[in-house]
């Protein structure tokens, strides 16, 4: 089945070459305008095209672009991202943007074959996790305490790390090419916007990104990200006093998507299944997880909105617990687009879900 993904993958690379294969602004290439005709006014020449993978690279991107960048995202709403590959149609839009922002540390599988078979040589790829140190994917041991047995060091002095350039550490680019296809992240956590400490450093890695495509605006993309990164802060200092004094330090979530947020707050995530949402839980690990709920008395047990919650609750069934929604924000339902929801209220959200579990 891998081998077909990507064998289909690539006879569309070719294909979309030929559609593509015209110019990379549209807005600012007249060749094909008559002669004698106007010039389109520059004011829609100036904004960048931006083209991101999956929804919280929107929502960060976005709100440090303000009105200076269109930007897209390549994953519909209400799709889980682990599974999604590009069409033909998304594969041209890569190669007519400015700027392509992604996550990184596998989340993409699909990222370096479709980069590679680009044309586009001016465009400019942000990986927004690029600088941070990125955990190994779970283990599935939840009876040991200590979480960070498979994790590599992580530094929690975020606030003095601002610039790409001052954040040392680059995960290796090459085992995650050679690994992350299909669902395989590459043994690595993906999941690093939901700790809202690293989320600021993906803010910044993408301001970066767009200040290189328009050096002309980077003033005033730093004035955006700083403002949004207030209320990354302010989230991050919230969730720091809410846990601090909390009853338990445990969780029970569907899939192994909050490693970086319990790491960050010295809490215990644990997960039914793996790093993909879509892996089913092998009988062992529905026995492990049971027992520690038993064993722990855990009173709730998570879910999330893109996929099915059956698992979790036939788990809260079997120990006599309620479930709750933690969202990974991979994507946001056509509800809670309609209803306003975006990153911030979001994790506000999973905050009073965490501060209800942890209090029972």
């Amino acid at each position: 089945m891998k081998f077909s993904k990507k064998t289909a993958l690539g006879l569309l690379f070719s294909l979309t070459l030929i559609v593509a294969g015209c110019g990379q602004k549209s807005a600012s290439d007249t060749s094909a305008a008559p002669t004698g005709a106007p010039v389109p006014a520059e004011t829609e020449t100036t904004k960048l095209n931006v083209q991101v993978s999956f929804y919280p690279m929107y929502e960060f991107t976005k709100n440090v672009a303000g009105d200076l960048a269109d930007v897209h995202t390549l994953v519909p709403a209400g799709l889980e991202p682990h599974d999604w590959e590009p069409t033909p149609q998304d594969i041209a839009s890569i190669e007519k943007a400015d700027v392509l922002v992604y996550n990184g540390a596998g989340m993409e599988s699909w990222m370096d074959q479709v980069t590679g078979s680009l044309s586009n040589t001016s465009l400019i790829q942000v990986e927004a996790s690029k600088g941070i140190n990125l955990l190994e994917g779970e283990e599935h041991d939840h009876h040991h305490e200590d979480s960070e047995a498979t994790e590599h060091e992580h530094d929690h002095d975020h606030a003095n790390e601002a610039t790409t350039e001052e954040q040392d550490h680059d995960h290796d680019h090459d085992a995650e090419a050679e690994a992350g296809h299909d669902h395989d992240h590459g043994g690595l956590d993906p999941h690093v916007w939901l700790s809202p400490a690293l989320a600021v450093k993906e803010v910044r890695n993408i301001e970066a990104g767009l200040a290189q495509a328009a050096p002309e605006h980077a003033e005033q993309f730093k004035q955006n990200a700083d403002a949004y990164i207030a209320q990354l802060e302010s989230l991050d200092q919230d969730f720091k006093a809410a846990v601090t004094d909390s009853k338990r330090k445990d969780f029970i979530t569907q899939h192994a998507a909050f490693g970086y947020l319990a790491k960050e707050y010295d809490l215990q995530q644990v997960p039914i299944a793996g790093l993909s949402p879509e892996q089913e839980p092998s009988a062992a690990q529905m026995a492990s997880v049971i027992d520690f709920a038993k064993e722990h008395q855990v009173k709730t047990i998570f879910f999330e909105t893109l996929v099915s919650s059956k698992v979790s609750e036939t788990i809260a069934s079997e120990v006599g617990a309620k479930t709750d929604v933690l969202n990974p924000i991979e994507g946001l339902t056509e509800e809670e687009m309609a209803a306003g929801m975006d990153y911030i209220s979001v994790m506000r959200q999973n905050l009073e879900a965490l501060k209800l579990a942890l209090n029972e």
